[in-house]
């Protein structure tokens, strides 16, 4: 049961922390609250689907497209949407919410509310130390680990990580450094949403494409970022593996539904204790 429970936390781990990863960077960098971040993994994941069943492309060459679509779509949305809303989390949050219901809306006219089956790059399992690896769960966590590695070098090791890090401690100081805001909002913002996309192309072939998986999604990215605290990507990082370590064995023990209602409940501990979350700033 050990093994089980480890194998579990630590798959789980690596898929919340890609999910809330883009969330918690929109944030950092442009103080919006997006939460129509689900719905940019919806995208992510029809995008698979249409480039699978409608172009006849192999799923490999559709997890990056699906990325670069939810990116694109991504510039449009803070562009023609996000950008007057920048620094107000009030405003960003209706907005958001508002391109949430139209995203989902237009995915359910156009391919209905069934879910769509996405073809598996890998089936099966394996054991190890008696515990079972579904080999398509373990392909989606090592991805995921491989972006979020990605990502940390980018911001630590590249101008424009260097641009956004400064944008977002200070945005001012970036100003009389020669920094445009206005130019870095747009590459965060990409980022993000790209980072979304990914996240669905990798749960499409597990879960399936269907328009209510955004909701879902974007509940575990909100409590991670929460947890987590706002803006903090180390923060981030720690509380999806505590999420996931929680919510794996209260799963082995009982059931899933209590481990939903067992992760509200530490969002609600830590907040009393901690109201700026885990490695959040007042």
């Amino acid at each position: 049961m050990l093994q089980q429970f480890l194998v579990v936390a630590g798959l789980s781990s690596a898929t919340y922390m890609l999910t809330a990863l883009g969330f918690t960077l929109i944030f950092g960098i442009m103080r919006v609250v997006n939460f129509a971040h689900g719905e940019f993994l919806l995208i992510g994941a029809y995008t698979v689907f249409v480039a699978q069943y409608n172009l006849g492309l192999d799923y490999m060459i559709a997890l990056p497209l699906a990325a670069v679509v939810a990116g694109g779509f991504g510039i449009i949305a803070e562009r023609l949407v996000f950008r007057r809303f920048t620094g107000d989390e009030t405003g960003g949050m209706i907005v958001a919410l508002a391109l949430a219901i139209t995203i989902k809306g237009a995915v359910t006219i156009i391919w209905g509310v069934d879910s769509q089956p996405i073809d598996r790059p890998f089936s099966g399992s394996f054991q190890i130390a008696g515990a079972f690896i579904p080999k398509d769960q373990l392909f989606a966590a090592v991805m995921a680990l491989v972006l979020v590695a990605g990502t940390y070098w980018l911001l630590n090791h590249t101008r424009l990580g260097l641009a956004m890090r400064a944008v977002a401690q200070a945005p001012d100081v970036a100003r009389l450094q020669g920094i445009t805001p206005w130019k870095t909002y747009p590459a965060a913002f990409a980022i993000g949403c790209a980072l979304a996309g990914f996240a669905g192309a990798l749960a499409a072939p597990i879960y399936g494409a269907e328009p209510n998986m955004g909701e879902a999604a974007l509940m575990k990215a909100f409590i991670v970022v929460v947890l987590g605290g706002l803006g903090s990507i180390p923060g981030a990082l720690l509380a999806a593996v505590l999420l996931a370590t929680i919510e794996a064995g209260i799963s082995i023990l009982f059931n899933s539904s209590i481990a939903a209602l067992a992760s509200f409940l530490v969002v609600i501990v830590v907040l009393l204790v901690r109201p700026a979350g885990i490695l959040g700033r007042t």
